[in-house]
């Protein structure tokens, strides 16, 4: 396929050569009828290049295939059979991917590390989870992805599940055993969905971790958005083999997505998809390069420890993303929190996530030496702050066993189920009605159906009062809880 080719961006040049007048949406007009006061913070290009899919981009047919042969480049891109975009972001794609494996009542074996957005897609279908524990590291408090061991015993005990769904990387950069995990599912004719949205730019470079499709996955989604160069909710999904129709696939993303998608989302992943096949290996090469760099330099840094090794060991992450520098500053006797706040309010740097005893900095191959050094100089100011920045709540963090919560009803019918408001006391021992997440990275820490115990409340309790954040719950501040009520 000829890779220089972008039918998105292309049309829309045609577009706008031909000076099209539409009467259709979007009501602007291609920002005529936009506020001015708008315009000069958006700027003119976002509203002259926003116009319609259809009878629009292409016409009231799609005769000239500008999406299908756009997805048709990425899917050759990144070795998949098909691919389909997606401009509602990865929770979209990932609820698709499910939906076309799994119905309602049926099983589906999940990592229980899974973003919010694969629970959302449980409490839509009605799908039974079968959890799948990931490989926790409890001397630092972090999880990371399950291990093959841990699906197929699963799969022995539930040989009827529908399939399996894992998510590699994390957001803290750890990745999965995929190519096992894939040959363990597709050992029982059951099709393995890979959560990638932190993985897209994995098909570009040999020295990082492997792709999903090269893995043999038979779904993976990927967020264009998150380590490429997408605009934000650029997402894409990927099939591959036999055991995922892909009619039912695109039926699925159908039945969730938006009926006027953004042309301006295609467009840059159009336009990146271009960028990776001609530029790909060298700008990620640089990226690599920058990131060792910033390691080692951090590594020096008194009280700061970059999280590698330690990471990729035997019963914990099978490889990490290099691009993804998660540092450990407990040895400050400062949480996570604290230090991304005052980073951000010293330095004007936003870090990618944050915990009770981590920061992360996301680096991409837009990065360069000189945010490099600007990231650098924050953390010399953090380390150099310390005093000031210790103290405060801790942290009651629960053991891993702790956190292995009981599910008592699908998560679907607590969610829709009876449900009142309780005091946190009383919540105890109840049957949790809503999502708890820390985010971000987003991974719920009590799901709507499992039952609530102490040490998990503590631990969001105490993390709450130290900076945590739990945008989900009813009542952020979790001085009272929703809760099912059992007949």
């Amino acid at each position: 396929m000829d890779h220089s080719e972008t039918p998105v961006l292309d049309a829309l040049a045609a577009y706008q050569r031909r000076g099209d007048t539409p009467f259709t949406p979007p009501g602007h007009k291609q920002g005529r009828g936009a506020d001015p006061r708008v315009r000069e913070v958006l700027g003119d290009a976002v509203f002259t290049h926003d116009v319609l899919a259809v009878s629009g981009l292409d016409d009231r047919r799609s005769t000239h295939r500008v999406l299908e042969r756009a997805q048709e480049l990425m899917a050759d891109a990144v070795h998949a059979e098909k691919t389909f975009f997606s401009t509602c972001g990865s929770s979209l794609s990932v609820k698709s991917a499910m939906l076309s494996v799994a119905g309602p009542g049926e099983k589906l074996l999940i990592g229980r590390d899974a973003h919010k957005s694969v629970i959302s897609g449980l409490i839509i279908s009605g799908v039974r989870p079968i959890w799948v524990e990931p490989s926790w590291d409890a001397d630092r408090n972090v999880a990371h992805p399950p291990s093959p061991e841990a699906f197929a015993k699963r799969f022995e005990q539930h040989p009827d599940a529908r399939g399996a769904l894992v998510t590699s990387p994390t957001p803290y950069g750890t990745c999965a055993n995929l190519a096992e995990i894939a040959e363990i599912c597709h050992r029982y004719g059951r099709p393995l969905i890979v959560d990638e949205a932190w993985g897209a730019h994995l098909p570009f470079h040999p020295d990082l971790p492997s792709w999903a499709m090269d893995a043999g996955a038979d779904v993976c989604v990927t967020s264009v958005h998150k380590m490429g160069s997408g605009l934000e909710q650029g997402s894409v999904f990927h099939q591959q083999g036999d055991l995922v129709d892909p009619t039912v696939l695109k039926a699925r993303e159908d039945l969730l997505g938006t009926t006027s998608p953004s042309v301006l989302l295609y467009a840059g992943l159009d336009g990146w998809r271009r960028q990776m096949v001609e530029q790909g290996r060298e700008l990620l090469q640089a990226a690599l390069d920058l990131a060792a760099d910033v390691r080692q330099e951090v590594e020096g840094l008194p009280g700061l420890h970059v999280s590698r090794d330690e990471f990729v060991a035997p019963g914990k992450a099978f490889d990490l993303d290099p691009l993804q520098v998660i540092i450990d500053v407990s040895e400050l006797g400062v949480l996570g929190y604290r230090a991304a706040d005052w980073i951000r309010e010293h330095h004007h740097i936003n870090l990618h996530l944050s915990d009770h005893r981590r920061i992360s900095a996301q680096l991409t191959y837009a990065d360069d030496k000189d945010t490099a050094s600007t990231l650098l100089t924050a953390l010399q100011d953090l380390v150099d702050h310390a005093d000031e920045l210790r103290g405060g709540p801790e942290v009651k963090v629960a053991d891993p066993d702790d956190l292995q919560l009981e599910l008592v009803v699908l998560p679907r019918d607590a969610f829709f189920g009876p449900a009142e408001q309780v005091s946190a006391d009383e919540a105890v021992g109840r049957v949790s009605a809503e999502m708890l997440t820390p985010y971000p990275p987003g991974i719920p820490a009590v799901l709507p159906g499992e039952r609530i115990t102490q040490p998990v409340l503590s631990y969001l309790r105490s993390g709450v009062a130290a900076g945590m954040v739990v945008p989900d719950a009813a009542d952020p501040e979790l001085g009272s809880i929703r809760t099912y009520i059992e007949s």
